[in-house]
């Protein structure tokens, strides 16, 4: 592995060809949480139910890869929202759900440059459905809360292509687009920010960290880790 490059201040580049051009790749796939927006729902919605430090602790710890059972630790977190309203999860949207710097930018090039886009997330369909709608995505695949009589149950929904989505499944889902669209895995850039974005990173042609955890930042092509995401634009052309 070749030593990596500060290509600009915050910008670290590594074992990346230096004539790459957006145009080059056909798919870019993104995470949600913390990533294409500003914060991890899941911590936010717990927030409501008075237990957001407890919550938080188990997303660092799985974000950081130090737990190795997403699905378990997804389940755990949700369990604790049990009683939570639909009206919080409108709160948390209208009020402290953000896109981070650079994404709409990031997702206006990358659809101009001929580039499929598809969110893949970790997080909730009640949040990625309206990021996607936001940010003018073509796809996007997350995991379904259980609400009833207006509240959550604390499970998760059971969805045709399967029950959670963890980084397996971020990675199944990257190559199933790739083989219906009918190219290369290395025709696809992945970006995110925490262990779990690591599968789908480890097959595309190029990987992104965006702010992220030091395991994802080392093993990453490219780490932004100041600026926004448009700052994948100063390397690819």
């Amino acid at each position: 592995m070749s030593a990596p490059i500060e290509f600009a201040t915050g910008l670290i580049v590594q074992n990346l060809p230096s004539t790459l051009r957006l145009s080059d790749f056909k798919l870019i796939a993104f995470d949600m949480d913390s990533t294409l927006i500003n914060i991890e729902c899941v911590d936010e919605i717990a927030d409501a139910a008075g237990r957001k430090e407890e919550v938080a602790a188990i997303t660092e710890a799985a974000m950081q890869g130090l737990i190795t059972d997403y699905k378990e630790s997804l389940r755990q977190r949700v369990a604790l929202l049990k009683g939570v309203s639909t009206v919080h999860l409108e709160s948390v949207f209208a009020e402290r759900l953000q896109f981070n710097p650079g994404a709409k930018e990031l997702v206006t090039a990358a659809k101009a440059a001929g580039l499929t886009t598809l969110l893949v997330s970790g997080g909730f369909t009640f949040f990625a459905d309206r990021v996607k709608s936001g940010l003018g995505i073509d796809f996007a695949r997350s995991n379904m809360l259980e609400i009833e009589g207006g509240q959550l149950t604390g499970r998760m929904v059971d969805q045709p292509w399967g029950d959670i989505c963890d980084g397996a499944e971020k990675q199944r889902t990257l190559l199933e687009v790739v083989s219906l669209m009918g190219i290369a895995p290395t025709q696809a850039i992945a970006v995110g920010d925490g262990a779990n974005d690591l599968p789908m990173m480890g097959v595309a042609g190029l990987s992104v960290a965006y702010h992220a955890k030091p395991k994802v930042r080392s093993q990453a092509n490219v780490a932004i880790n100041q600026g926004g995401l448009d700052r994948l634009l100063e390397v690819l052309r």
